[in-house]
């Protein structure tokens, strides 16, 4: 099936919502590629955490928390920026191999109050009667 991308600009302490849901649920989505990057490299420090959620978000942090079933997948970029740029950045992303079919939430929280650049690949996954109804029922109970 195809890779659907999407690639943003998140603002620190903001939530972007990636529209993915159809009027039937036949088609399921898992995250192949999660990667981010501060808007300004090298020129600030940066601690940010990027999370990808079932749900929205009524409050961003920079909390992670892998017992939380509506999480699917974090990206924490750390770089020193100015004088002290010769450190090296660091990335580490983790991401589920799961599958859904609705909207999807990311949340970014840096520590120094900057921005972060997102890129995420979807592949598309056609879903049967009964796979449909499993995803869609998960997404009610994460929603409840």
């Amino acid at each position: 099936m195809p890779i659907k991308t999407f690639r943003g600009l998140i603002a620190d302490g903001g939530q972007d919502t990636l529209s993915l849901h159809t009027n039937d649920g036949s088609i399921g989505y898992r995250i192949v590629n999660f990667q981010v990057i501060p808007n300004t490299p090298g020129a600030a420090d940066y601690e940010s955490v990027t999370q990808i959620w079932k749900v929205p978000q009524s409050t961003v942090t920079a909390v992670i928390d892998f017992s939380d079933q509506t999480l699917l997948g974090v990206a924490f970029w750390s770089g020193r920026g100015g004088a002290s740029a010769a450190y090296p950045d660091e990335e580490h992303i983790t991401f589920d191999r799961e599958i859904f079919n609705q909207d999807i939430y990311l949340t970014q929280q840096c520590l120094q109050g900057g921005d972060v650049n997102y890129y995420l690949e979807l592949e598309q996954v056609k879903l049967d009667l009964n796979e449909n109804t499993v995803a869609t029922l998960k997404d009610i109970r994460n929603n409840a």
